[in-house]
C-alpha cells in the first residue's frame, strides 16, 4: 500500500508515501504536525499528478538539509515547499498541506532502512482508508494544479503534466 524507495545521491535514506482517503481526523493530523508530533509531511494529494513529483520535492530537501540550505525550518516543511512552483512558503503550505477540512492526505516520510516502526506509528495516527499511493491521480485536480503552473495547453502536446510541473518545481530557484 505504500510506496518506499532509496534516494539515488543519499543512499542512506528512503522516502516512503503513504496515502489516505475518507480521512476523518485532518484537522487533528494538521495540529499534530504543527507541533512537531508527526514526523513526516502531510500533503493535500490534490495537488499532487504522481508520487514521482513527491520523490523530486523529498530528494531535492534532503540535499538542501545536507547542504546545509534549507529556506524553511524542517525536513518536512522543506518537502512541501519544494512542491510549490514559487518562492512563497505561506503559499506552498496553503496550497500543498493539509487543511482541517481535507478527507485525504499523503504522508511523506524521510528514514532510513531501520525505521519501519515510523510508518506503522504514523498509520496509527490517521482515521482513514490507506490506498496504494499509486492512485494519487484518481484525487488529483488536474484544473488547479494547470492553473497553479501555469500550464500551457502547448506544454500538453510536447510532454505529460508530470514533466510540465517537475519541471517547474525543479527550476523555480533559477528563474
Amino acid at each position: 500500500m505504500h510506496l518506499t524507495q532509496e534516494l539515488e545521491l543519499f543512499p542512506d535514506h528512503r522516502v516512503t508515501q503513504m496515502l489516505f482517503k475518507e480521512v476523518k481526523n485532518a484537522a487533528g493530523l494538521r495540529q499534530s504536525a504543527v507541533e512537531g508530533k508527526i514526523n513526516g509531511a502531510l500533503i493535500n494529494p490534490t495537488m499532487l499528478v504522481n508520487p514521482f513529483q513527491v520523490l523530486v520535492a523529498a530528494n531535492k530537501a534532503v540535499h538542501l538539509q545536507k547542504s546545509g540550505k534549507m529556506k524553511t525550518r524542517s525536513l518536512y516543511s522543506e518537502i512541501i515547499f519544494n512542491l510549490s512552483p514559487n518562492n512563497n512558503i505561506s503559499e506552498a503550505f496553503k496550497r500543498f498541506g493539509i487543511s482541517d477540512g481535507d478527507d485525504s492526505v499523503m504522508v511523506v516520510v524521510v528514514h532510513n532502512k531501520d525505521e519501519s516502526e515510523l510508518l506503522a506509528d504514523i498509520t496509527a495516527k490517521v482515521e482513514g482508508r490507506q490506498i496504494p499511493v499509486e492512485d494519487v491521480s484518481s484525487l488529483s485536480d488536474s484544473a488547479k494544479i494547470k492553473k497553479l503552473y501555469k500550464i500551457t495547453p502547448q506544454e500538453e502536446k510536447c510532454g505529460t503534466l508530470l514533466d510540465a510541473v517537475v519541471c517547474r518545481m525543479a527550476t523555480k530557484d533559477v528563474m
